[in-house]
């Protein structure tokens, strides 16, 4: 389940474009764990981020900060992360479906701006450091 909501949240990640950033952190009811939980969100554009992945705010905290990477690095590797991710999601045979439940709706034209391209680079890293997968042009 955990896995499953991480997930969704990252594929809303994805569907997300730069705006506002309200970071907060609870305390799952359930588990005692407690959540990084970060939502950018632009009404305007009708988009929103919400990734709520224990660990992930740390994380984040020692990655090179916004501005260190350009847009267009960050557009390229997230196409070939995104690709990957959901060429992974169409081969449940052979990857942990539990990993990867479904695709990412990431719009390779659509201009999501750099805050989602910057979160969504630093989340693959992070899914693939937690989770000990490795992607095509990735650093871990």
């Amino acid at each position: 389940m955990k896995y499953v909501l991480t997930l969704f949240m990252f594929a809303l990640l994805i569907a997300s474009c730069d705006a506002n950033k309200t970071i907060s952190k609870s305390r799952d009811i359930n588990t005692g764990i407690k959540n990084d939980t970060i939502r950018i969100a632009n009404d305007e554009l009708e988009y929103e981020i919400i990734i709520i992945e224990p660990g992930f705010n740390s994380f984040l905290l020692t990655q090179p900060p916004r501005g260190h990477y350009g847009i267009t690095f960050l557009e390229n590797k997230n196409r070939m992360f995104v690709t990957e991710y959901n060429s992974r999601v169409n081969n449940p045979q052979q990857f942990d479906y539990t990993l990867y439940p479904q695709t990412i709706d990431y719009q390779f034209e659509t201009s999501y701006g750099y805050e989602v391209n910057y979160m969504l680079y630093n989340y693959f890293n992070f899914f693939m450091q937690r989770y000990n997968q490795k992607f095509t042009g990735s650093r871990f």
